[in-house]
């Protein structure tokens, strides 16, 4: 297995990936304004995508993060905003190499920490980020004001 960056030409394949990461979710969209809102991550850096792929090539996950400042911490941070991996190559690995290739990018770019959210009921999902080292944080809440209907 690979992981590596993604650049315009795995398009397909990560709007494939995050069409699942949707469903899982339980908020399916359909698959243009996926790959529209991907093509524009892509196009305007503003986001790091990382993609999996098994030894023929196949996706099989991919993780995106996106950038922003520690007000508490005073330094960089990367907000670990999706993973996902394909059901079919769950528990093979690819959601650490996923995990440890975010970890390496923030800590190439000098980040203080990785930030992530996930639902109640993903326990495979905080099982890995605990075995990870990633702290629960029992501080703070989460709240959302949606400004859509």
């Amino acid at each position: 297995m690979t992981v590596s960056a993604a650049v315009t030409a795995d398009l397909i394949d990560l709007t494939r990936l995050f069409a699942g990461y949707l469903r899982f979710y339980q908020v399916p969209r359909d698959e243009p304004e996926i790959a529209s809102f991907l093509g524009q991550r892509l196009q305007r850096r503003d986001s790091q995508l990382f993609i999996a792929r098994d030894e023929e090539g196949s996706a099989q996950g991919f993780v995106q993060l996106y950038p922003f400042h520690s007000s508490l911490a005073l330094e960089p941070a990367w907000l670990l905003s999706d993973l996902y991996v394909d059901e079919r190559a769950r528990r093979s690995g690819v959601g650490e190499a996923l995990m440890n290739a975010a970890r390496a990018h923030a800590e190439a770019t000098g980040a203080c920490g990785l930030q992530l959210e996930t639902a109640k009921t993903n326990l495979a999902g905080q099982s890995l980020y605990e075995r990870l080292g990633y702290v629960r944080d029992e501080q703070f809440f989460t709240y959302w004001l949606s400004l859509r209907g």
